[in-house]
């Protein structure tokens, strides 16, 4: 029997060329531009919050590669026991044929292997889902606020305001030499979206993984608007990702893909093939482009003048 292993598969970088220049017309002052006396307090302080956002976007994003990569090498573990398991019928056992159930204890073990490798892939999943989540709030505290009077050095990091006339922006200025506030956060949501909309997608290969094996085992088969953990269904409404209207999580899609609806259709019984296309999906993570995401963080290294990748 031939064991699956995920296939390399080239990233998109359709939307790479995205031309960013474009993005820093949006730091010219605006006619609220705090007096140049809040400007010297406030300009030091958020791009020390800047500084230490992004370094934060980088981590999470380091976290979410090894949480990616694990979860793919449970898969593939899953997978490969679940298709030994099937196969073990039908197999040819040479000298071991004549001890006694040998068949038999050969699946209950590999049934077993198939439950560890479930919660390791069910737990690398959650660590997404909290990676994401870190990604959405680090995206909304990028503004530095003014605490108490324009005169006074103490200078907050929040995503919201004491005083309603402070944007938290300095006004829409440079933080550091072309980049607006407003343009950190449309990169960082840019990047957040990505994230978003892989995540989504791997919940529907994760749902897909957990059930196979589900008519002839003690499995139970999942439907996607079953909850994987306890909390999930709050975690994702957190990153937006569930629907009040159909109480289930948003459907998967592709990037740049226009359809919203996406049929969810889980095959207890999937072919090697099929298996294979997930754990290829899953390692591609199609809705990630890698080439934009390291533009993306280049380009803010630089404006900031740090190594952040």
């Amino acid at each position: 029997m031939e064991t699956l292993e995920p296939r390399s598969v080239s990233q998109s970088t359709s939307n790479s060329n995205s031309n960013l220049g474009n993005l820093s017309s949006s730091s010219v002052p605006s006619p609220q531009t705090p007096p140049s006396s809040v400007l010297r307090l406030w300009r030091p302080a958020a791009q020390r919050n800047l500084r230490n956002q992004w370094s934060k976007m980088a981590s999470y994003r380091q976290q979410w590669l090894s949480a990616s990569s694990s979860g793919r090498l449970h898969a593939t573990s899953l997978v490969n026991s679940y298709l030994s398991q099937r196969y073990i019928p039908s197999m040819e056992l040479g000298a071991l044929s004549d001890m006694p159930d040998i068949r038999k204890k050969a699946s209950y073990k590999l049934f077993k292997q198939q439950e560890h490798y479930r919660s390791k892939l069910l737990s690398s999943y959650k660590d997404m889902v909290a990676i994401t989540n870190y990604m959405i709030s680090t995206s909304r505290s990028m503004r530095s606020f003014l605490k108490g009077p324009s005169s006074s050095p103490l200078v907050q990091f929040s995503s919201y305001s004491e005083d309603t006339n402070d944007t938290g922006d300095g006004g829409g200025t440079p933080v550091f030499a072309l980049l607006s506030i407003t343009v950190y956060e449309k990169l960082a949501m840019e990047l957040v979206q990505m994230f978003k909309l892989e995540l989504i997608l791997k919940r529907l290969l994760v749902v897909e993984l957990l059930s196979i094996g589900s008519e002839t085992n003690q499995v139970n088969e999942l439907s996607w608007s079953d909850e994987l953990y306890l909390g999930e269904f709050d975690d994702l409404r957190l990153c937006d990702l569930y629907s009040n209207e159909t109480c289930e999580p948003v459907s998967p899609k592709l990037k740049d893909w226009n359809s919203d609806k996406t049929a969810v259709q889980c095959n207890c019984q999937p072919s090697q093939e099929i298996l294979q296309v997930a754990l290829t999906t899953w390692l591609a993570e199609v809705n990630i482009d890698t080439q934009r995401v390291n533009e993306i963080f280049t380009v803010v290294g630089e404006e900031m003048h740090v190594n952040i990748l």
